[in-house]
Protein backbone atom coordinates (compact mmCIF):
# COMPACT_ATOMS: atom_id res chain seq x y z
CA UNK A 1 0.00 0.00 0.00
CA UNK A 2 2.79 2.57 0.90
CA UNK A 3 4.63 1.96 -2.58
CA UNK A 4 1.42 2.76 -4.41
CA UNK A 5 0.77 5.30 -2.83
CA UNK A 6 4.38 6.62 -3.48
CA UNK A 7 3.92 6.23 -7.08
CA UNK A 8 0.64 7.96 -6.63
CA UNK A 9 2.60 11.14 -5.10
CA UNK A 10 5.40 11.36 -7.53
CA UNK A 11 2.71 11.14 -10.23
CA UNK A 12 1.05 13.80 -8.76
CA UNK A 13 4.30 15.93 -8.71
CA UNK A 14 4.73 15.48 -12.06
CA UNK A 15 1.48 16.82 -13.23
CA UNK A 16 2.07 19.86 -10.81
CA UNK A 17 5.50 20.92 -12.42
CA UNK A 18 4.64 19.77 -15.74
CA UNK A 19 1.47 22.10 -15.40
CA UNK A 20 -1.54 21.14 -18.04
CA UNK A 21 -1.38 20.43 -22.05
CA UNK A 22 -0.65 23.73 -23.42
CA UNK A 23 0.41 25.32 -20.88
CA UNK A 24 3.64 26.06 -22.25
CA UNK A 25 5.90 24.77 -24.50
CA UNK A 26 8.05 21.44 -23.62
CA UNK A 27 12.19 22.74 -22.92
CA UNK A 28 14.38 21.73 -25.29
CA UNK A 29 17.28 19.76 -24.63
CA UNK A 30 20.44 19.74 -27.20
CA UNK A 31 23.74 17.76 -25.59
CA UNK A 32 27.55 18.50 -26.59
CA UNK A 33 30.01 15.74 -26.11
CA UNK A 34 33.35 17.10 -24.95
CA UNK A 35 36.69 15.36 -25.42
CA UNK A 36 38.76 17.39 -22.45
CA UNK A 37 38.43 16.85 -18.84
CA UNK A 38 39.98 19.80 -18.16
CA UNK A 39 37.33 21.57 -19.05
CA UNK A 40 34.72 19.27 -17.92
CA UNK A 41 33.59 21.70 -14.72
CA UNK A 42 33.92 25.09 -16.45
CA UNK A 43 31.63 24.09 -18.98
CA UNK A 44 28.88 22.28 -17.09
CA UNK A 45 28.90 25.93 -15.54
CA UNK A 46 28.72 27.91 -18.72
CA UNK A 47 25.67 25.47 -20.34
CA UNK A 48 23.58 26.39 -16.88
CA UNK A 49 24.31 29.47 -17.69
CA UNK A 50 23.37 29.42 -20.99
CA UNK A 51 19.87 27.46 -19.65
CA UNK A 52 18.99 30.36 -17.11
CA UNK A 53 19.35 32.90 -20.16
CA UNK A 54 17.58 31.35 -23.13
CA UNK A 55 15.72 28.40 -21.51
CA UNK A 56 17.37 25.73 -23.39
CA UNK A 57 19.46 23.06 -21.59
CA UNK A 58 22.49 21.90 -22.39
CA UNK A 59 23.61 18.73 -21.58
CA UNK A 60 27.23 18.28 -21.66
CA UNK A 61 28.80 14.84 -21.69
CA UNK A 62 32.93 14.01 -20.96
CA UNK A 63 34.92 11.18 -22.57
CA UNK A 64 38.80 11.65 -21.88
CA UNK A 65 41.55 10.29 -19.98
CA UNK A 66 40.28 6.67 -18.24
CA UNK A 67 37.51 7.29 -21.25
CA UNK A 68 39.16 7.77 -24.43
CA UNK A 69 36.72 9.84 -26.51
CA UNK A 70 37.24 8.50 -29.78
CA UNK A 71 35.78 5.05 -29.04
CA UNK A 72 33.07 6.27 -26.91
CA UNK A 73 31.34 8.55 -29.19
CA UNK A 74 31.30 5.55 -31.92
CA UNK A 75 29.60 3.32 -28.70
CA UNK A 76 27.44 6.66 -29.21
CA UNK A 77 26.47 6.65 -32.98
CA UNK A 78 26.43 2.77 -33.25
CA UNK A 79 23.64 2.75 -30.12
CA UNK A 80 21.45 5.60 -32.56
CA UNK A 81 22.22 8.30 -30.22
CA UNK A 82 22.86 11.30 -31.85
CA UNK A 83 23.72 14.40 -30.44
CA UNK A 84 23.55 17.61 -31.28
CA UNK A 85 27.07 18.67 -30.94
CA UNK A 86 30.32 16.46 -30.89
CA UNK A 87 33.98 16.83 -31.76
CA UNK A 88 36.57 15.81 -34.33
CA UNK A 89 40.18 17.05 -34.26
CA UNK A 90 41.51 16.11 -37.75
CA UNK A 91 40.84 15.05 -41.60
CA UNK A 92 40.19 11.62 -40.61
CA UNK A 93 37.58 12.60 -37.71
CA UNK A 94 35.95 14.60 -40.20
CA UNK A 95 35.98 11.84 -42.78
CA UNK A 96 34.18 9.86 -40.54
CA UNK A 97 31.86 12.37 -39.59
CA UNK A 98 30.87 12.90 -43.63
CA UNK A 99 30.93 9.40 -44.36
CA UNK A 100 27.64 9.26 -41.49
CA UNK A 101 26.21 11.99 -42.66
CA UNK A 102 26.67 13.98 -39.48
CA UNK A 103 27.66 17.19 -40.74
CA UNK A 104 26.00 20.64 -40.68
CA UNK A 105 27.90 23.09 -42.90
CA UNK A 106 28.22 26.34 -40.79
CA UNK A 107 29.20 29.06 -43.76
CA UNK A 108 26.79 31.65 -42.84
CA UNK A 109 26.96 31.88 -38.84
CA UNK A 110 27.69 34.51 -37.38
CA UNK A 111 31.14 34.01 -35.55
CA UNK A 112 32.56 32.63 -39.01
CA UNK A 113 33.94 36.68 -40.00
CA UNK A 114 35.64 36.90 -36.32
CA UNK A 115 38.03 33.90 -36.61
CA UNK A 116 40.26 32.71 -39.20
CA UNK A 117 40.53 28.76 -37.40
CA UNK A 118 37.39 27.39 -38.41
CA UNK A 119 37.32 23.95 -39.97
CA UNK A 120 36.78 23.92 -43.86
CA UNK A 121 35.73 20.34 -45.35
CA UNK A 122 38.97 19.93 -47.77
CA UNK A 123 36.30 18.27 -50.11
CA UNK A 124 33.88 20.86 -50.67
CA UNK A 125 35.54 24.07 -49.09
CA UNK A 126 32.67 24.78 -46.49
CA UNK A 127 33.23 25.40 -42.77
CA UNK A 128 32.23 22.54 -41.06
CA UNK A 129 33.96 22.95 -36.96
CA UNK A 130 33.76 25.36 -34.72
CA UNK A 131 37.24 26.04 -33.20
CA UNK A 132 37.30 24.90 -29.62
CA UNK A 133 40.51 26.38 -28.20
CA UNK A 134 43.42 27.42 -30.17
CA UNK A 135 47.63 26.63 -29.47
CA UNK A 136 50.77 28.20 -30.97
CA UNK A 137 54.88 28.20 -31.22
CA UNK A 138 56.61 30.09 -32.27
CA UNK A 139 60.24 30.62 -30.96
CA UNK A 140 59.99 32.02 -27.38
CA UNK A 141 62.12 34.23 -26.18
CA UNK A 142 63.03 35.80 -22.27
CA UNK A 143 62.23 39.56 -23.09
CA UNK A 144 64.51 40.91 -20.24
CA UNK A 145 67.34 38.89 -21.66
CA UNK A 146 66.80 39.96 -25.41
CA UNK A 147 66.12 43.83 -24.22
CA UNK A 148 69.38 43.76 -22.37
CA UNK A 149 70.99 41.88 -25.70
CA UNK A 150 69.52 45.10 -27.96
CA UNK A 151 67.80 43.11 -30.23
CA UNK A 152 64.75 43.98 -31.36
CA UNK A 153 62.44 40.91 -31.86
CA UNK A 154 60.58 42.73 -34.79
CA UNK A 155 64.08 42.19 -36.70
CA UNK A 156 64.01 38.82 -36.86
CA UNK A 157 61.38 37.79 -39.07
CA UNK A 158 63.80 36.50 -41.92
CA UNK A 159 66.95 34.15 -42.06
CA UNK A 160 69.06 36.87 -42.27
CA UNK A 161 67.57 38.64 -38.99
CA UNK A 162 67.69 35.05 -37.11
CA UNK A 163 71.26 35.00 -37.61
CA UNK A 164 72.36 38.17 -36.96
CA UNK A 165 70.34 38.41 -33.58
CA UNK A 166 71.94 34.89 -32.75
CA UNK A 167 75.61 35.92 -33.46
CA UNK A 168 75.27 39.22 -31.56
CA UNK A 169 73.86 37.02 -28.58
CA UNK A 170 76.51 34.43 -28.65
CA UNK A 171 78.69 37.10 -28.54
CA UNK A 172 77.56 38.67 -25.09
CA UNK A 173 77.28 34.80 -23.21
CA UNK A 174 79.33 36.00 -20.68
CA UNK A 175 77.77 39.47 -20.23
CA UNK A 176 74.29 38.09 -19.98
CA UNK A 177 75.09 35.30 -18.33
CA UNK A 178 73.42 32.43 -20.34
CA UNK A 179 74.97 29.30 -21.43
CA UNK A 180 73.89 29.39 -24.95
CA UNK A 181 71.13 31.22 -27.49
CA UNK A 182 68.39 28.45 -27.34
CA UNK A 183 66.88 25.51 -25.24
CA UNK A 184 66.16 22.59 -27.49
CA UNK A 185 66.44 19.11 -27.39
CA UNK A 186 66.60 17.00 -30.36
CA UNK A 187 66.90 13.91 -29.10
CA UNK A 188 65.76 10.08 -29.17
CA UNK A 189 62.67 11.46 -26.44
CA UNK A 190 61.99 14.64 -28.14
CA UNK A 191 60.65 13.34 -31.60
CA UNK A 192 57.37 15.30 -31.22
CA UNK A 193 59.54 18.75 -31.32
CA UNK A 194 61.37 17.88 -34.54
CA UNK A 195 59.64 15.43 -36.40
CA UNK A 196 56.07 16.98 -35.63
CA UNK A 197 56.50 20.14 -34.59
CA UNK A 198 59.81 21.56 -36.28
CA UNK A 199 58.43 20.07 -39.68
CA UNK A 200 55.55 22.18 -39.70
CA UNK A 201 57.57 25.11 -40.48
CA UNK A 202 59.07 22.99 -43.43
CA UNK A 203 55.91 22.35 -44.50
CA UNK A 204 53.51 25.82 -43.92
CA UNK A 205 55.68 28.89 -43.13
CA UNK A 206 55.01 31.63 -45.27
CA UNK A 207 51.99 29.81 -46.82
CA UNK A 208 48.27 31.72 -46.89
CA UNK A 209 46.24 29.91 -44.11
CA UNK A 210 43.55 28.67 -46.15
CA UNK A 211 45.95 27.72 -48.67
CA UNK A 212 48.52 25.84 -46.90
CA UNK A 213 48.68 22.11 -48.64
CA UNK A 214 51.34 22.62 -51.04
CA UNK A 215 53.87 21.15 -49.19
CA UNK A 216 52.19 18.53 -47.55
CA UNK A 217 50.62 16.96 -50.82
CA UNK A 218 53.78 17.07 -52.14
CA UNK A 219 55.30 14.97 -49.29
CA UNK A 220 52.69 12.77 -49.61
CA UNK A 221 53.22 12.31 -53.01
CA UNK A 222 57.13 11.12 -52.39
CA UNK A 223 58.85 15.24 -52.89
CA UNK A 224 60.19 17.60 -51.31
CA UNK A 225 61.37 21.33 -52.68
CA UNK A 226 64.85 20.57 -52.37
CA UNK A 227 65.99 24.23 -51.61
CA UNK A 228 62.89 25.24 -48.99
CA UNK A 229 64.42 22.07 -47.46
CA UNK A 230 67.76 22.68 -47.73
CA UNK A 231 66.78 26.73 -46.06
CA UNK A 232 65.10 24.69 -43.19
CA UNK A 233 67.96 22.20 -42.66
CA UNK A 234 70.48 25.33 -42.42
CA UNK A 235 67.96 27.02 -40.05
CA UNK A 236 67.77 23.64 -38.15
CA UNK A 237 71.52 23.52 -38.18
CA UNK A 238 71.74 27.09 -36.37
CA UNK A 239 69.14 26.13 -33.63
CA UNK A 240 71.73 23.09 -32.97
CA UNK A 241 75.12 25.15 -32.81
CA UNK A 242 73.33 27.41 -30.19
CA UNK A 243 71.99 24.82 -28.53
CA UNK A 244 73.48 23.66 -25.08
CA UNK A 245 74.85 20.22 -26.20
CA UNK A 246 74.06 18.01 -23.36
CA UNK A 247 70.41 19.28 -23.35
CA UNK A 248 70.21 18.84 -27.06
CA UNK A 249 71.65 15.72 -27.76
CA UNK A 250 70.34 13.54 -24.69
CA UNK A 251 68.42 16.38 -22.60
CA UNK A 252 64.43 15.56 -22.63
CA UNK A 253 61.41 17.53 -22.27
CA UNK A 254 62.07 18.80 -18.32
CA UNK A 255 66.05 19.50 -19.12
CA UNK A 256 64.94 22.17 -22.43
CA UNK A 257 62.35 23.93 -20.00
CA UNK A 258 64.73 24.13 -17.21
CA UNK A 259 67.39 25.71 -19.12
CA UNK A 260 65.08 28.40 -20.74
CA UNK A 261 63.60 28.90 -16.90
CA UNK A 262 66.64 29.26 -15.01
CA UNK A 263 67.71 31.58 -17.52
CA UNK A 264 70.67 29.48 -19.46
CA UNK A 265 69.01 30.65 -22.37
CA UNK A 266 67.56 33.20 -24.16
CA UNK A 267 65.08 31.57 -26.52
CA UNK A 268 63.11 27.79 -26.71
CA UNK A 269 61.54 25.81 -29.11
CA UNK A 270 58.31 25.02 -27.72
CA UNK A 271 54.75 26.03 -27.48
CA UNK A 272 51.89 27.83 -25.24
CA UNK A 273 50.89 24.45 -23.51
CA UNK A 274 53.97 24.74 -21.75
CA UNK A 275 52.25 27.62 -20.09
CA UNK A 276 50.96 25.73 -17.28
CA UNK A 277 54.49 24.80 -16.27
CA UNK A 278 55.81 28.16 -16.01
CA UNK A 279 52.83 29.08 -13.83
CA UNK A 280 53.63 25.98 -11.71
CA UNK A 281 57.05 27.33 -11.22
CA UNK A 282 56.10 31.01 -10.67
CA UNK A 283 58.75 32.67 -13.28
CA UNK A 284 59.08 36.58 -13.00
CA UNK A 285 60.61 37.52 -16.36
CA UNK A 286 58.11 38.47 -19.46
CA UNK A 287 58.09 36.02 -22.86
CA UNK A 288 57.18 36.31 -25.99
CA UNK A 289 57.12 34.48 -29.84
CA UNK A 290 58.95 35.68 -32.95
CA UNK A 291 58.63 33.09 -36.06
CA UNK A 292 60.36 30.50 -37.30
CA UNK A 293 61.65 32.62 -40.26
CA UNK A 294 64.48 30.39 -42.07
CA UNK A 295 63.78 31.68 -45.51
CA UNK A 296 65.43 34.83 -46.71
CA UNK A 297 62.07 36.50 -47.65
CA UNK A 298 60.00 38.09 -44.59
CA UNK A 299 57.89 35.53 -43.11
CA UNK A 300 56.11 36.86 -39.72
CA UNK A 301 53.94 34.94 -38.29
CA UNK A 302 53.53 32.04 -35.67
CA UNK A 303 51.98 28.91 -35.93
CA UNK A 304 48.54 28.65 -35.04
CA UNK A 305 45.73 26.00 -34.86
CA UNK A 306 43.14 24.92 -33.54
CA UNK A 307 43.36 21.07 -32.51
CA UNK A 308 39.57 20.72 -32.04
CA UNK A 309 36.79 21.36 -33.09
CA UNK A 310 32.67 21.46 -32.40
CA UNK A 311 30.71 19.83 -34.87
CA UNK A 312 26.75 20.65 -35.37
CA UNK A 313 25.34 17.24 -36.25
CA UNK A 314 22.89 16.79 -39.18
CA UNK A 315 21.47 13.89 -37.57
CA UNK A 316 20.50 15.41 -34.30
CA UNK A 317 16.95 17.13 -34.16
CA UNK A 318 17.80 20.53 -32.70
CA UNK A 319 20.61 21.69 -35.57
CA UNK A 320 19.44 25.36 -35.00
CA UNK A 321 19.68 25.57 -31.13
CA UNK A 322 23.21 23.80 -31.65
CA UNK A 323 23.98 26.62 -33.41
CA UNK A 324 22.88 29.26 -31.54
CA UNK A 325 24.34 27.67 -28.37
CA UNK A 326 28.02 28.50 -30.25
CA UNK A 327 27.26 31.83 -31.29
CA UNK A 328 26.46 32.77 -27.89
CA UNK A 329 29.93 31.31 -26.80
CA UNK A 330 32.12 33.07 -29.91
CA UNK A 331 29.48 36.10 -29.70
CA UNK A 332 28.94 37.15 -26.10
CA UNK A 333 30.51 37.72 -23.19
CA UNK A 334 29.73 35.22 -21.30
CA UNK A 335 30.99 33.09 -23.48
CA UNK A 336 34.37 34.87 -23.79
CA UNK A 337 34.47 34.89 -19.58
CA UNK A 338 33.93 30.83 -20.07
CA UNK A 339 36.61 30.40 -22.83
CA UNK A 340 39.37 32.66 -21.33
CA UNK A 341 38.75 32.69 -17.50
CA UNK A 342 37.00 29.66 -16.74
CA UNK A 343 38.28 26.85 -18.98
CA UNK A 344 41.61 28.49 -19.38
CA UNK A 345 42.15 28.80 -22.62
CA UNK A 346 43.03 31.34 -25.70
CA UNK A 347 39.87 31.91 -27.54
CA UNK A 348 39.75 31.37 -31.63
CA UNK A 349 37.82 34.73 -31.95
CA UNK A 350 39.71 38.33 -32.68
CA UNK A 351 36.75 39.67 -30.80
CA UNK A 352 37.61 38.50 -27.73
CA UNK A 353 39.81 41.31 -25.14
CA UNK A 354 40.27 39.19 -22.21
CA UNK A 355 43.50 38.10 -21.59
CA UNK A 356 44.77 34.16 -20.77
CA UNK A 357 46.72 34.13 -17.41
CA UNK A 358 49.71 32.04 -19.12
CA UNK A 359 52.05 34.05 -21.17
CA UNK A 360 52.92 32.90 -23.79
CA UNK A 361 49.19 32.16 -24.83
CA UNK A 362 48.88 35.30 -24.49
CA UNK A 363 51.40 35.98 -27.08
CA UNK A 364 49.46 33.11 -29.49
CA UNK A 365 46.73 35.45 -28.79
CA UNK A 366 48.10 38.75 -30.07
CA UNK A 367 49.40 37.11 -32.93
CA UNK A 368 46.68 35.30 -33.83
CA UNK A 369 44.69 39.01 -33.38
CA UNK A 370 46.89 40.74 -35.60
CA UNK A 371 45.32 38.81 -38.65
CA UNK A 372 45.48 35.60 -40.97
CA UNK A 373 48.71 36.81 -42.88
CA UNK A 374 50.21 36.77 -39.12
CA UNK A 375 49.22 33.05 -38.82
CA UNK A 376 50.47 29.74 -40.36
CA UNK A 377 48.39 26.49 -40.37
CA UNK A 378 48.94 23.00 -38.71
CA UNK A 379 49.82 20.40 -41.16
CA UNK A 380 52.07 18.49 -39.45
CA UNK A 381 49.29 16.07 -38.21
CA UNK A 382 48.23 15.06 -42.09
CA UNK A 383 51.99 13.21 -42.06
CA UNK A 384 50.67 9.41 -42.20
CA UNK A 385 50.67 8.06 -38.79
CA UNK A 386 54.25 7.46 -36.92
CA UNK A 387 56.57 9.45 -39.92
CA UNK A 388 56.83 12.14 -38.41
CA UNK A 389 58.20 10.71 -35.03
CA UNK A 390 59.32 7.96 -36.29
CA UNK A 391 60.97 8.57 -39.67
CA UNK A 392 61.95 12.10 -39.63
CA UNK A 393 62.65 13.00 -35.88
CA UNK A 394 65.89 10.54 -36.05
CA UNK A 395 67.08 12.47 -38.87
CA UNK A 396 67.37 15.80 -36.73
CA UNK A 397 68.98 13.34 -33.78
CA UNK A 398 71.80 12.81 -36.51
CA UNK A 399 72.08 16.52 -37.21
CA UNK A 400 72.45 17.28 -33.70
CA UNK A 401 74.95 15.14 -32.78
CA UNK A 402 77.00 16.29 -35.83
CA UNK A 403 76.81 13.13 -37.49
CA UNK A 404 75.42 14.26 -40.88
CA UNK A 405 75.89 18.22 -42.66
CA UNK A 406 73.17 19.77 -43.68
CA UNK A 407 73.72 18.16 -47.12
CA UNK A 408 73.26 14.99 -45.32
CA UNK A 409 70.17 16.16 -43.31
CA UNK A 410 68.48 16.81 -47.12
CA UNK A 411 69.49 13.94 -48.77
CA UNK A 412 68.13 11.49 -45.57
CA UNK A 413 65.04 13.48 -45.39
CA UNK A 414 64.14 13.54 -49.01
CA UNK A 415 65.13 9.87 -49.69
CA UNK A 416 62.47 8.97 -46.27
CA UNK A 417 60.08 11.34 -47.95
CA UNK A 418 60.30 9.59 -51.09
CA UNK A 419 58.88 6.25 -49.48
CA UNK A 420 55.55 7.71 -49.53
CA UNK A 421 54.81 8.06 -52.94
CA UNK A 422 52.32 6.22 -54.46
Amino acid sequence: MRKILSLFMVAAMVTIFAGCPGDREPRIEITLINNKVEIDGALRAFALLYERQTGVRVNIQTFGGETPYAPSIAALFAAGIEPEIFVIEGRADYDGARWGGRITYLDGEPWLADTDLAFVSPTTGGVVGFPVAIEGWGLGYNRELLQRAGVDPATMTNIAGMRAAFQHIDGMRNELGIDAVVAMAAGPGMTWVTGLHAVNAYLTLGLPYYESSRYIDMLLRGEVDTQRLRYFAEYMDLLFRHSIPASLTVGGYDTQIGDFITGRTVFIHQGNWTDPIFADIGIDFEMGYVPHAFLPQTTDGIFIGAPSFYVVNARSQNIQEAKDFLTFMAMTQEGHDYMVLQAGQVAAFRSVTLQPPGQFSRAVQQWAARGPEHIFSWQQNEMPEGFGMGTLGPIFHLLAMQQITVDGFVQMFSDAVATLAP
